[in-house]
């Protein structure tokens, strides 16, 4: 079955047979449940390709998640609910339907209008009669960096939103104070409160900045691994493990490190 060059139903056929009687028996014993977790992975495997800029990583990460979409639909195919023509369907239908201004008789100049106009048109194709509704509809399995910032935006459709981003700052300093006013209490409920406020106002003004806050935490957290492995390096070096540094010692190699622009 090799080839140079594989099309769209090639991958839907191998999905099938793998399926199949004759296929294999990991492939047979999946279903949507089983299978949501590598959709999970595979979206952040693609995330971190694009990160990397590296394109055959990126092609190659695609292709997985591709698979995980041709999975599900043919699982649906046999339990007679939805195939990856129904997938197809849809999504083609969504794109004609909510790009008035390319199909239709509506004028968007800018990409803001259309996203004015998308959320109206899904708006009405859900039946969302208030903007309650529309927070709600927002997935509750999001991360919740990413739900808190999808959130502000619809609110902020219908003008719950700070002028400026000076505001965005303002309202975070005040939940790191309140914070301050708490930590000492022991008491777990409020500081968990006041801490969730904090993280939500610093996703509010993310969004002011246009940067999402999941991507730029996930660059954090990659920039301290490279920190920390440079840390432990260096103590290796100077013939000491992290064990038998001081956190003097090591924060003087984290500096070096930022020095380094690592």
């Amino acid at each position: 079955m090799l080839k140079d060059k594989y099309e769209f139903k090639d991958l839907v056929d191998i999905m099938e047979l793998l399926r199949s009687e004759n296929g294999c028996p990991w492939d047979r014993e999946q279903s949507h449940d089983s299978l949501k977790k590598y959709l999970i992975e595979e979206t952040y495997e693609v995330l971190e390709a694009i990160d990397l800029k590296d394109k055959d990583k990126t092609t190659e990460e695609l292709g997985d998640l591709l698979l995980q979409i041709v999975f599900h639909s043919q699982i649906g195919k046999e339990e007679g609910t939805f195939d990856i023509g129904d997938v197809i369907t849809a999504v083609s239908r969504k794109m004609i339907l909510r790009h008035t201004h390319v199909f239709g008789e509506d004028k968007a100049e800018t990409a803001d209008q259309v996203v004015d106009n998308w959320e109206a048109i899904k708006k009405k194709e859900k039946g969302l009669t208030n903007q309650t509704s529309v927070l709600k509809d927002v997935p509750s399995n999001l991360p919740a960096l990413m739900r808190s910032y999808k959130i502000q935006q619809k609110a902020a459709q219908v003008g719950f939103d700070w002028d400026k981003t000076e505001d965005a700052m303002r309202k975070l300093d005040e939940e790191i104070l309140e914070l301050k006013d708490v930590y000492k209490s022991k008491n777990v409920e409020r500081i968990t409160d006041e801490l969730g406020d904090v993280l939500f106002s610093v996703v509010n003004l993310a969004r002011f900045l246009k940067i999402q806050p999941e991507l730029a935490l996930t660059g954090t957290i990659n920039k301290f691994i490279k920190r920390f492995e440079f840390v432990e390096n260096e103590g290796k070096k100077a013939g000491k493990n992290l064990e038998e540094m001081t956190l003097e010692e090591m924060d003087k190699l984290w500096d070096m490190a930022k020095d380094k622009s690592i």
